[in-house]
């Protein structure tokens, strides 16, 4: 994979990004958009975990945070800058839902991704910013974490809402 290109490949209205994975995070299922925006064939995708299209930019935070929600069966909304396999970018609202079979058995994730509002975009980029900025400033992982998720978490606070409602309204 290249470093990062700078580059932003921008969603189509009409394109929805979809992807399953198993309950540890592993690629299953991935839609022709999918392989087509990340530019990764099928077979360079199905059972890797899914953070191959993780950018440098994104916290880390954010994925503790998508984590621990779906851990607790919740389904998670975000947005997320993806990179492309050629270093390109492209940014996704995505809901990402826990799946379970008849027996309540967690059987692993959905994600459905679109095309995110330019407004949502520029909002939470900077606080993704201030975020990466407060886990770069930690060397321990956990305090790196803490001090981050706190941005996110108090900038959610000030909004009146809970997390997914801040997000939700954010595409509005």
């Amino acid at each position: 994979m290249s470093t990062s290109s700078g580059k932003e490949i921008v969603m189509q209205d009409n394109d929805f990004i979809v992807s399953k994975t198993d309950p540890k995070g592993n690629i299953t299922y991935c839609n022709r958009i999918f392989m087509q925006i990340a530019g990764y064939s099928e077979a360079e995708l199905l059972g890797e975990p899914h953070n191959i299209i993780r950018h440098p930019d994104m916290p880390r935070a954010v994925f503790r945070l998508l984590w621990h929600t779906l851990q607790q069966g919740n389904e998670f909304f975000g947005l997320v800058k993806n990179r492309a396999c050629n270093g390109d970018f492209y940014w996704t609202y995505a809901n990402v839902t826990p799946s379970y079979d008849n027996n309540n058995k967690l059987l692993g994730y959905y994600s459905v991704r679109r095309k995110p509002a330019r407004s949502s975009i520029e909002t939470i980029s900077e606080i993704y910013q201030r975020m990466s900025e407060q886990e770069a400033r930690h060397s321990n992982s956990k305090e790196a974490m803490d001090a981050s998720i706190s941005i996110l978490l108090e900038t959610v606070k000030i909004s009146g809402k809970k997390y997914n409602e801040f997000i939700i309204e954010l595409e509005k």
